[in-house]
């Protein structure tokens, strides 16, 4: 090494040391992570009951339910469900027009709605009816209705079509004198308005923005001494808003948006403000600020600007098809920020809701149309560099740098065919460049980022699954075995024999020792030994590795050992160089969400984080209590890639996954849980809808009349977190013996009929489910009131008749009569169970295929054939795909027919494994596999079958110590309306024909 390369290396490690203080605290390094951060958004579309795409306006009313005006009508939604109220302009007290333009919650309950042609109107909680407001004398002055804004007293602003109003508390409605439209120089047209603490009134007006100051009766149009703060402020003013920070924020109509400090002085935004600002001359309708100090921007075409005030950095959020946690649209009508803050955007394809609560992890996702977005889904391997860049292997040749610290992405491919196959494992050389492995290993040059491929030419044709050096030697682990290269000595490689198994998916550096984490165990290869020693599971051993598929291995400050394996969270308490090494382990039993654990990584506290088959947990290195995390944390990668992780350069944890890469700040704050308790948010009593304003409390109560037996109350926990993740339960003292729990997906909904008369408690709870859960309960008081025959008098002359009737019989005759009865109940009862357990196991037996434990084709077609019906009946989208393996002869040829059995079974389980538990997975015949996909549509059936013959290619079956490699060839068919099976079946087997005949191993969809 060069005295030029070795000052620029000591350079970059002091300008490293000198960036660490910057990083020091969790929020710098949160502020530093800002631009990789994916906004998460969780959409409610028409598909999920809107009655109209377009979403014009929200609010949130006292209770805590979310009301949103759209195109189509009012929506009422509490978290699982939708309420709409649609037009009814013949009724006297019903919705004047669908188009809700804005709304505003009032104290009592009620909502104040601006319509776009039916004035203004009061929703009454007490009633769920509306009540108009006149129009011309006596009412507002236009019957289009822009907005409404409180006057910090008992009343209303009105901003409408033709003029400003006022909506005092006892419902009269006055002319605001003097006001935008009262005399020529103030045109009457207005779109918003605001009244300050200090009681000025400011109206943003069709030509600019007027105030009119406290205690002064007459309307000024205000100008900045800034001409390009000017500019914008006599634009059209669509918005006002007053921030946290008491920044007072006014929108315009095509020249973005300023703001006025406490001081009194204007403002100009870089990137905000003007005509060039990154949303463009659209308008922005809506302003709102977030829980972290951002202020977001609604604007009509471009999606959403969000502004950070501690950087000035100014970012846009719009709408990416390839991503779908982006907003629906761009056309973004209104903002609002919930009491747990998230916030909601209205779009013209549905609304969006963003938790804002969790900042400790995030992802980074892929999209091809994002500054920081992956450039390809699956992060196969990630790696940190000594200059701490982060280095992620993505599929096909992909490679993403990126540098946290300079706030950038690269996106790098190695070229020809190394890059036809997915990057599995970084390495740095001795002279700092970036050595690469895929099918083969590529160099790339630390400074130009150019990607040399064939830099070790007698492994151009391995699978490099993993990588590691120390000085000149640099060992590779592929799917046959480990080889050793001298790259001081040009690059001869040798392979070493004896190792557990041939496919070694990780190689750690353990004092004088490297150890190989295989599918098969660890083989443990000591500095001057000729061979290695293995480390499996022994059944008989309590202190063995729990399970032989082998992740990744980490240690902790304590030399603590930590393993991954697919049988759990294994862990050597006290790890020294000659053992013994006894293992401990943490499993199911223990807390772990699922057994599967992909990577183990060390934070700087010494606890163990885990990517598992779904999901991370987190290890306490103490009492080792295990916490799972989930979306309501922040995740939102749905399975992750065995042994994907690395600690990032500033302790961050990195994680990659199918479908992006998850980044875990360990020191960052838990996820925000608010204080919202379980709220009532709807009752039926006989199909009859209770009032939302006589709806209980916590603590409240119920009655139910004699003539009323059928009930159902709803209810929500109103933090509007992930609803998947919130698990609902309810009991009724005295009626339910344990707790109902509502099955996941279903409305949080109480339902009883025929309830007896009597009082009773309903008991609610929810329980939030990640890193911060929690349980929440409340209750309500059922009276309910008795029929006649469940008075005391009917009750009483029942049991005179029932004695009567005691009396008339013979007690002989009646102990006889029931000796007799329970004889012959009892051998009724055994010959009853004896014929259920045989049917239910030839019924087994006849549905299951014998091979593989999977649906065999008779029970397969049938349960296929009523997935068909329920598509047909609900116009669901359904997928069909027929896999078969390609050259399965040559397999029973050559290994024998046991062999192709194991082969068979192994590509069974591992379909299976990749299906969700809705499909259906079948055996088809001989080596033929079968999957019905209910609710996916082509894109997802390709997805899903792509993953299943990419990972079958990849797996190596063991046989006899023989590694069998199998390829598959699959077809898939969608339903089409009115297709039959059958139908579906021949078309999906002319997809089959066509990937065979183009040459197998592929995936072709009928399109025919």
């Amino acid at each position: 090494m060069g005295w030029r390369e070795r000052f620029r290396q000591v350079t970059m490690l002091a300008l490293g040391l000198l960036a660490l203080p910057c990083l020091a605290t969790p929020d710098a390094l949160t502020d530093a992570w800002r631009p990789f951060r994916a906004v998460w958004f969780d959409n409610l579309t028409v598909a999920d009951g809107l009655p109209h795409s377009t979403v014009t306006s929200l609010v949130q009313d006292a209770s805590g339910v979310v009301w949103m005006g759209t195109f189509g009508g009012l929506v009422r939604y509490d978290g699982s469900q939708l309420r709409e109220f649609g037009e009814q302009p013949d009724a006297p007290d019903g919705l004047t027009d669908a188009y809700v333009r804005c709304m505003a919650a009032l104290a009592n309950g009620n909502l104040l709605l601006g319509t776009n042609a039916g004035g203004l109107v009061e929703f009454d909680a007490a009633t769920n009816r509306f009540h108009r407001f006149p129009i011309g004398a006596g009412g507002t002055s236009d019957d289009k209705i822009f907005a409404l804004a409180s006057d910090r007293a008992q009343g209303w602003w009105v901003v409408t079509d033709a003029g400003t109003d006022h909506l005092s508390g006892d419902g009269r409605i006055e002319r605001v004198p003097e006001g935008p439209g009262s005399r020529p120089e103030f045109p009457a047209r207005s779109f918003s308005a605001l009244q300050d603490e200090a009681g000025n009134l400011w109206i943003g007006n069709d030509r600019g923005l007027f105030r009119r100051a406290a205690g002064q009766a007459s309307f000024v149009r205000v100008h900045a001494p800034d001409p390009r703060v000017d500019a914008v402020i006599g634009d059209r003013i669509w918005s006002m808003f007053r921030d946290a920070a008491g920044r007072t924020w006014f929108g315009s109509g095509e020249s973005g948006s300023v703001y006025l400090d406490r001081k009194g002085e204007w403002h100009f935004v870089e990137g905000i403000s003007g005509s060039a600002s990154i949303t463009g001359r659209r308008t922005i309708r809506s302003i709102v600020d977030a829980p972290d100090g951002d202020v977001w921007f609604a604007s009509d075409g471009a999606g959403v600007a969000v502004w950070n005030p501690a950087t000035g950095h100014a970012r846009l959020l719009s709408h990416d098809a390839s991503v779908p946690s982006t907003i629906p649209g761009n056309i973004t009508r209104a903002l609002m920020r919930d009491r747990s803050g998230n916030i909601w955007v209205a779009t013209e394809l549905g609304a969006a809701r963003h938790d804002t609560r969790a900042t400790g992890i995030f992802t980074v996702p892929p999209s091809p149309f994002q500054a920081f977005g992956l450039s390809d889904p699956d992060v196969h391997t990630v790696f940190v560099d000594p200059r701490g860049r982060i280095w992620l292997g993505l599929g096909t040749g992909h490679i993403d740098v990126l540098d946290v610290g300079a706030g950038s992405m690269r996106h790098l491919r190695v070229p020809g065919d190394q890059g036809q196959r997915d990057v599995q494992a970084f390495a740095v050389a001795p002279d700092g460049a970036i050595l690469v492995g895929s099918q083969g290993i590529a160099r790339i040059d630390p400074d130009t980022l150019q990607v040399y491929p064939g830099q070790v030419p007698m492994l151009d044709g391995e699978i490099i699954l993993s990588m590691a050096r120390e000085g000149d030697q640099l060992l590779a682990g592929t799917y046959d075995g480990l080889f050793g290269v001298d790259l001081g000595a040009g690059h001869a490689p040798y392979a070493a024999t004896n190792l557990s198994n041939e496919t070694v998916r990780d190689i750690t550096r353990m004092d004088g020792q490297w150890w190989l984490s295989t599918i098969n165990g660890i083989s443990v290869w000591p500095d001057g030994e000729p061979d290695f020693f293995t480390l499996r599971h022994d059944p008989a051993q309590a202190d063995s590795l729990p399970q032989n598929y082998i992740g990744s291995l980490a240690m902790d400050s304590r030399r603590r050992l930590w393993v991954s394996t697919y049988g759990g969270i294994a862990w050597v308490d006290r790890w020294t160089p000659k053992g013994p090494w006894h293992f401990r382990h943490l499993g199911l039993a223990e807390g772990l969400a699922s057994a599967k654990v992909d990577a183990v990584l060390v934070d700087r506290r010494n606890r163990a984080w885990a990517s598992l088959a779904h999901g991370l947990a987190r290890v306490d290195p103490d009492d080792f209590k295990v916490t799972n995390f989930g979306a309501r944390d922040g995740l939102r990668v749905a399975s992750y890639e065995h042994r994907s992780a690395a600690t990032g350069p500033h302790g961050e944890l990195l994680f990659g996954g199918l479908g992006g890469l998850t980044v875990v700040l360990p020191d960052a704050p838990p996820a925000r849980e608010g204080a919202e308790g379980i709220t009532v948010t709807g009752v039926l009593q006989d199909g009859n809808e209770m009032p939302y304003g006589l709806l209980p409390g916590d603590g409240g109560s119920i009655t139910v009349d004699s003539d009323s037996r059928s009930l159902r109350v709803d209810f929500g926990l109103l933090d509007y977190g992930v609803a998947g993740e919130t698990r609902y339960a309810y009991r009724l003292e005295g009626f339910d013996a344990t707790w109902v729990e509502v099955a996941r997906g279903n409305p949080a909904a109480a339902v009883y009929t025929n309830l007896p008369g009597g009082n009773f408690t309903l008991q609610l709870r929810a329980v939030t489910v990640g890193g911060a859960s929690r349980t929440i309960d409340a209750s309500v008081t059922l009276a309910v009131a008795p029929r006649w025959f469940e008075s005391w008098w009917a009750r009483l002359l029942m049991v005179i008749a029932l004695l009567g009737t005691v009396l008339g019989l013979s007690a002989l005759r009646t102990m006889f009569l029931r000796r007799r009865a329970r004889v012959l109940q009892h051998e009724v009862d055994a010959r009853t169970r004896d014929l259920q357990v045989a049917n239910e196991q030839l019924d087994r037996l006849a549905g299951t295929d014998e091979l593989t434990g999977a649906f065999n084709r008779r029970r397969f077609l049938d349960l296929a054939g009523r997935a068909v019906a329920d598509a047909q009946v609900n116009d669901k989208p359904l997928s069909m795909v027929l896999i078969d393996l390609d050259n399965f002869k040559v397999v029973n040829d050559t290994y024998g027919h046991l062999a192709g059995d194991a082969v068979i079974r192994a590509a069974m389980d591992l379909t299976a494994r990749l299906c969700r538990g809705s499909d259906l997975v079948g055996r088809y015949g001989g080596e033929e596999l079968i999957i019905c996909l209910p609710g996916t549509e082509a894109e997802g059936a390709f997805q899903l079958t792509e993953r299943i013959r990419q990972a079958m290619a990849e797996r190596t079956v063991m046989d006899g110590g023989r590694s069998i490699t199998v390829t598959a060839s699959a077809g898939i068919a969608v339903w089409r309306h009115g297709e039959s099976l059958n139908g579906m079946l021949r078309r999906a087997d002319n997809a089959l024909y066509a990937a065979k005949h183009a040459g197998r191993n592929r995936t072709e969809i009928d399109e025919g």
